[in-house]
């Protein structure tokens, strides 16, 4: 799905956007990708924790890569824009836990990174569709274990309901953009990963750690719109 340039605006039951969201619009409309990678766009340096390690460790995944999707989504609040993340169930295989944005695998179904983002959103956290608008991508980011993840920034509305799904979600929670886009909050990281000191992004707020792929699509939002 390819989005308009400058699909964006102010959502339809916030007349009143302040200057921080009115900034995050703007910028969003000009400096995201319109267009998702796939057939017909080169994909030659995806982003990634490889990027942070050390020479002679900095190995990317190699091909194929398993295609995947997550929704980066933005809340205009009455105290200020907020981006929302879950904390995945603690008795999951993958990831438990962990700090993540609703996502997951393509499906074979999906005719595109909105369509996968904003399928998982609805499964894992009851956010429908209609209350997302889609404002464009951020580069395409290779996990450790191969999954190419291309995140999908979206408005969602505020009076939205999220209804967290306990199989695969254990809570949900925001944090304020402007703490997010601090570089100063992006802190980097290591522990012992197959026998390697493997290195990536944190980002500590109250009592949660946002880490891994998710820091590293913060950190690419942050250097997408405001470095």
């Amino acid at each position: 799905m390819r989005l308009p340039e400058g699909a964006v605006g102010t959502p339809a039951d916030d007349p009143g956007a302040g200057a921080v969201l009115d900034a995050f619009l703007a910028r969003a409309g000009t400096r995201l990708s319109h267009v998702p990678p796939g057939p017909g766009v080169p994909l030659s340096n995806p982003r990634g924790d490889h990027d942070l390690q050390p020479e002679g460790f900095s190995v990317a995944p190699a091909t194929p890569h398993r295609p995947a999707a997550v929704l980066v989504p933005v809340i205009d609040r009455p105290e200020g824009v907020t981006l929302l993340f879950t904390k995945r169930a603690a008795h999951l295989r993958d990831h438990s836990g962990q700090v993540a944005f609703p996502g997951g695998k393509v499906d074979p179904e999906d005719t595109s990174p909105i369509d996968t983002a904003l399928r998982e959103a609805r499964e894992e956290i009851g956010l429908e569709s209609e209350a997302v608008r889609p404002l464009g991508y951020l580069d395409p980011y290779l996990s450790g274990t191969g999954f190419l993840v291309v995140p999908v920034v979206g408005l969602v509305s505020r009076a939205a309901v999220l209804r967290p799904n306990p199989a695969e979600v254990a809570a949900c929670f925001e944090v304020p953009l402007p703490f997010l886009m601090d570089p100063a909050r992006h802190l980097v990281r290591s522990a012992e990963w197959k026998g390697r000191t493997r290195y990536f992004y944190a980002i500590p707020f109250a009592e949660h750690l946002i880490w891994g792929v998710t820091a590293g699509i913060v950190h690419n939002l942050y250097e997408r719109l405001y470095a």
